[in-house]
């Protein structure tokens, strides 16, 4: 092998164009084939991850299979931070996961590791043809996925060819022996897999560098630690904003991965050593074609080592960890606005399945306030002072801000790929949405001026009348409230009981009605204005139930292909 202390602008050029376009392939193949994997998995991992965590050995466990399935430890911890958030799982529960995620993460590097670059585009081929002659979309996403894995080995190919001009530069050779001092290469490996949000793309490159003979053993754990540490950043960044739970749980990631990191510092020999031992060795080969040969499956089996060792240590203590951050990370008491949108993730924008799952969430929200609005509504008109029913009308606010970022949200995720069910799943969601919103605006604008009306006047209904509205309204808020549970819960059968409640209602109405005529014939009511308010207030109720109608009829005639496997399933009860 020929030394040259030199190289040309123009294969300087050539490198940094392989290098870059090779990464670009890299990167490409790996968003397809985690994209395919997160269609075909996405809402079982989900339930998965909500359902199986009672426990952080439990978690250990399903954190590992999650993200060796969905090839994304970024998506696990976002996904553990939105659920902490939500209340769907305790902060000491995502601790277990979050050690899972990143022994999940490893099965990337192992299988990179593996020297079939130069099969890519058999890979790639095969992908194809499967995505070209399936009819299934099932089989078609497995042809993606398939592709996105050949995309990134031959990715990784052009990265090699880029760089082996590398192997005879004393200038590089001398610099990459630099990485191998722990603070610069942890520090440089860090910033990188922050940039790039992703641990496997550092892993890669470093396995890339590796086969060229360009990195040692200990460079390439150096490397690696720098990775796990860089990974936390994304899900940090999700937890702002939320809940102290969850930023909790993305401290925890961060404390967690740099306390391993922390602990294997000063025995990379040793942890180096252990993985020669336990890795096969080419004893034919010696110098950079030996470190070639073998380096790649040394780090991506050090990687594996150095992450189950640093779970079986810190499991037993996770107890003591969690108490540890609550009080590092108190309850923060935030004066805010009391309804923000509360499981609304862009970080989820890009996993449609899990996306439109926390819209079903925002939208019970949104029906919680709406309907706090419906009970409150008749004592606030017949009985509540100016105040009163002010702070009525000032509650719509509330919903018009959760609306508005629910539509954003759900016109946000009708820009990415979608299968034609959840195309439609986004336009129920968003006429749902605007009938709730309705119910919230009959209320602001026309109820609440009933209220003024009444206090202007000094209207004061009859204990009879009160009570023959008191009748008609329980029975729209039961309509309102089972309408929205339907929509939370899935329940086709409860959304058809409100459809049903109409020749119920309208028989309500008209005996209000009735006994409104009757008394204003019997001389007995306030006058005419009082007539009017009492009557209105009839038809506003009205038009309540036909707001919570719309919603519940959409739910009973809901195609259940919708949610993918011919029933509908929900895992969340709202408790009204």
């Amino acid at each position: 092998m020929t030394v040259t202390n030199t190289i040309s602008l123009l294969e300087l050029g050539k490198i940094t164009v392989g290098l870059c376009g090779g990464l670009a392939f890299f990167l490409y193949g790996l968003e397809q084939m985690t994209e395919a994997l997160k269609q075909v998995a996405g809402k079982s991992m989900k339930l998965m991850l909500a359902k199986l965590t009672s426990n952080h050995f439990n978690g250990l466990m399903v954190g590992a299979f999650v993200t060796a399935v969905i090839q994304s430890s970024t998506v696990t911890t976002v996904l553990v931070v939105g659920f902490v958030s939500a209340g769907l799982m305790t902060m000491p529960q995502s601790i277990g996961v979050i050690m899972g995620a990143n022994i999940g993460s490893t099965i990337t590097a192992q299988i990179i590791a593996f020297n079939i670059t130069r099969s890519a585009l058999v890979f790639f081929a095969l992908g194809f043809g499967l995505q070209l002659i399936s009819k299934r979309r099932y089989f078609r996403l497995y042809g993606v996925l398939l592709m996105g894995l050949g995309l990134m080995f031959y990715g990784m190919e052009l990265m090699k060819i880029a760089t082996t001009p590398l192997q005879t530069y004393p200038p590089f050779i001398e610099w990459m022996q630099q990485v191998q001092n722990p603070w610069l290469g942890i520090t440089l490996a860090a910033v990188f897999t922050a940039l790039v949000h992703s641990s496997a793309v550092t892993t890669s490159l470093v396995i890339v560098l590796a086969s060229q003979g360009l990195l040692s053993l200990e460079a390439g754990i150096v490397l690696v630690f720098g990775a796990n540490i860089g990974t936390c950043v994304t899900a940090t960044l999700a937890s702002l904003g939320k809940p102290s739970a969850a930023f909790q749980a993305a401290i925890a990631h961060v404390l967690f991965n740099t306390l391993g990191v922390i602990l294997w510092i000063g025995f990379i020999d040793q942890l180096a050593d252990v993985i020669r031992w336990i890795t096969p060795v080419s004893s034919s080969l010696e110098g950079m074609g030996k470190l070639a040969v073998e380096t790649p499956r040394q780090i991506a089996n050090a990687h594996t080592f150095f992450n189950v060792a640093n779970a079986f240590i810190f499991i037993w203590f996770v107890p003591l960890f969690a108490r540890f951050l609550q009080w590092l990370v108190p309850d923060r008491s935030l004066e805010k606005a009391q309804w923000q949108p509360k499981y609304l993730d862009d970080l989820l924008l890009t996993t449609p399945a899990l996306a439109l799952d926390r819209v079903r969430l925002e939208l019970a929200e949104l029906g919680k306030i709406t309907l706090q609005m419906v009970r409150s509504s008749l004592q606030t008109v017949e009985q509540g002072n100016n105040d009163q029913v002010t702070a009525l009308r000032t509650m719509d606010d509330d919903v018009d801000r959760l609306h508005e970022a629910i539509v954003a949200y759900l016109s946000q995720l009708s820009l990415q790929r979608l299968v034609p069910p959840q195309s439609q799943l986004i336009s129920m969601y968003l006429d749902i949405a605007g009938y709730i919103e309705n119910i919230g605006d009959t209320i602001e604008t026309n109820m609440v001026e009933l209220g003024y009306q009444r206090l202007r006047h000094e209207i004061k209904l009859s204990d009879s009348t009160q009570q023959v509205l008191k009748s008609l309204h329980e029975e729209v808020c039961l309509a309102v409230e089972q309408a929205i549970a339907s929509v939370v819960s899935g329940d086709q059968k409860l959304a058809a009981e409100v459809v049903a409640m109409k020749p119920h209602i309208n028989q309500l109405a008209d005996q209000a009605h009735h006994h409104l005529a009757m008394r204003l014939k019997a001389n007995q009511s306030n006058g005419l204005v009082a007539f009017r308010v009492e009557s209105d207030f009839i038809e506003y109720l009205k038009r309540l139930f036909y707001f919570a109608k719309r919603i519940a009829k959409l739910m009973a005639e809901m195609n259940v292909e919708i949610n993918g496997n011919g029933q509908t399933h929900y895992d969340l009860k709202l408790d009204f």
